[in-house]
């Protein structure tokens, strides 16, 4: 599984916005060389937000919502490398979150960018004829005590904390999401098949949702992962995506009563007309 998929899985539970407060302190730091084997994390709590080992155009991502398809910007993007930590207003709601990390990237980047519609192959997430075969879990009780959303990766797989009593966990041959909604789900769902996939439900509430998969099906979700992620795969492992099923994942939710259908919609593209490579100075 990806950083770029990790952190971006964790950031689902943030809510879109458009407008909101800055952070009141950043440090941005290059990362100039990257040690074998680590990866990247990301914590947001009540008093500061950190972003390790994170590429420009994944930050692109996280402020935008977007996947790197989604993502038109010069090529350069996806290579820097940063260790950004913002400190979080006392007033710091979660759907501030996208805005303060666009307004990071123009100040601190200088970056300008706008917003297109362009048409994509997406899945529809639609419920089947038969209803759906899951539980609607209890609503958590929210309160405005500190927000976390967190992702840890180990041996046994990646744990995803969403807040609010949603989690994922991803490993073992299977995907478990944990009082999630349909639009949680959906963002989940999109790291591991090969279009966007769009709440067509119309279900409110949170549900229980675990995806069993086969070792080769799994590892061929992991691979799409890494694409969904603007990683260069090796040969072997598009070769082994292309000898691969599409139809695991599809399968699988047919048992919970979900179908995925294929559909054509339009989509938000972000295109960068303008970024620094070197951020100012802290």
């Amino acid at each position: 599984m990806t950083r770029f998929t990790i952190l971006l899985l964790a950031l689902s539970a943030v809510a879109q916005a458009q407008t909101g407060p800055r952070f009141e302190v950043t440090s941005v730091k290059p990362i100039l060389e990257q040690p074998a084997g680590s990866g990247g994390g990301v914590q947001i709590s009540q008093g500061y937000a950190r972003f390790s080992n994170v590429s420009l155009k994944d930050f692109v991502g996280f402020a935008f919502g977007m996947r790197m398809q989604q993502i038109v910007a010069p090529e350069w993007l996806g290579a820097v490398r940063f260790e950004i930590v913002g400190t979080l207003p006392d007033t710091f709601k979660p759907a501030d979150m996208p805005a303060m990390l666009q307004g990071l990237l123009e100040d601190r980047f200088k970056m300008r960018a706008h917003r297109e519609k362009r048409e994509f192959a997406v899945y529809g997430l639609e419920v089947a004829a038969g209803g759906i075969k899951m539980s609607q879990q209890e609503e958590p009780t929210l309160t405005a005590g500190p927000f976390t959303v967190t992702a840890n990766t180990s041996g046994g797989g990646t744990a995803i904390d969403l807040g609010n009593g949603a989690t994922l966990l991803i490993g073992n041959n299977r995907i478990e999401a944990r009082k999630v909604t349909m639009l949680q789900l959906t963002e989940t769902l999109s790291r591991f098949v090969d279009r966007q996939v769009l709440d067509m439900t119309a279900l409110p509430g949170r549900y229980d949702v675990t995806i069993e998969l086969t070792p080769e099906d799994f590892r061929a979700a992991m691979l799409r992962s890494a694409v969904a992620g603007g990683s260069t795969l090796p040969p072997q492992a598009f070769q082994l995506l292309e000898n691969s099923s599409l139809s695991a994942i599809p399968d699988a939710l047919k048992s919970l009563g979900l179908l995925l259908q294929p559909r054509r919609a339009p989509l938000d593209v972000v295109v960068i007309d303008s970024v620094d490579k070197t951020p100012t100075e802290n």
